[in-house]
């Protein structure tokens, strides 16, 4: 019974401390707490408004480089083509020029291989004029017993 009593007092005691307790956590939240819930509740509102500002920013920015991207592609492609129908006039030029040029340079073979075959057949027909010439007098120098021009000048 004295533990009971005992204890009864020590709560008549703590009474007081637990209403200043009470009050001092009723004037903690309602000048301190509530505030600060309030402030980080705005503060969360906020940095999420800016979240989504930022991702439909960054969608946008993402949809604009795309844009660009297939700008520049589309305009590589065309300056690609554009370089490989420049290289191909050029080529078929070359091309042409070179055809032309070897058809003037079998034009050009064929007619000194006409030409010489012309001077063939004129120094054969000399050849052929002066053979009876030459051999009656070769048959000549022989018979009379002269010697050749050259042959008088090894001695």
């Amino acid at each position: 019974m004295q533990i009971a009593h005992q204890l009864g007092e020590l709560f008549l005691g703590a009474v007081p401390t637990v209403i200043i307790f009470l009050f001092f956590f009723l004037f903690l939240r309602w000048a301190f707490f509530t505030p600060i819930q309030k402030a980080m509740a705005e503060r969360k509102r906020l940095i999420e408004g800016a979240r989504a500002e930022a991702a439909t920013v960054e969608a946008a920015a993402k949809q604009e480089l795309d844009t660009y991207t297939q700008a520049l592609r589309s305009a590589r492609a065309e300056v690609y083509k554009e370089q490989e129908d420049a290289r191909q006039v050029v080529l078929d030029e070359r091309a042409q020029l070179l055809k032309a040029m070897r058809a003037r340079s079998q034009d050009e073979v064929s007619e000194a291989k006409k030409k010489i075959a012309a001077d063939i057949t004129a120094a054969r027909a000399e050849i052929e004029k002066q053979t009876p010439v030459l051999a009656s007098e070769i048959a000549k120098m022989i018979l009379d017993g002269r010697p050749a021009a050259g042959q008088g000048l090894r001695q």
